[in-house]
């Protein structure tokens, strides 16, 4: 996959992320069927597309630090330290999209 069609994929994701909780923007005074099921799609986007996108760069960053360490075996205690601190990283954004798509599936916050 070329450079190009990387960026056109990820400015279409950012565009759908962006666009999609326009439809949650009214101000419901009692709980409107459509804002709830747009909220549920909305949060059911987001999840797959965070674990989609975190899977896919842990293993970029494990086939990384194996072939570094294949490469460099006396430097393996560096570069397992900073695998295991990126995928920290890496899988708790994707807690954080959890949490908040958990949010918005039982409390509903845009409900009256």
């Amino acid at each position: 996959m070329n450079t190009r069609a990387v960026w056109m994929l990820t400015f279409g994701m950012v565009a759908v992320g962006l666009l999609s909780p326009l439809h949650a923007q009214e101000a419901a005074a009692s709980a409107d069927p459509e804002v709830v099921k747009w909220s549920v799609i909305t949060a059911g986007f987001a999840l797959a597309i965070a674990a989609a996108f975190g899977a896919l760069g842990q293993g970029i960053g494990l086939s990384a630090a194996c072939n570094g360490i294949a490469r460099n075996p006396s430097a393996s205690a560096d570069i397992r330290f900073s695998l295991i601190l990126g995928l920290v990283l890496i899988e708790s954004l994707v807690i954080y999209v959890l949490l908040i798509a958990l949010i918005l599936f039982f409390v509903k916050p845009f409900t009256g």
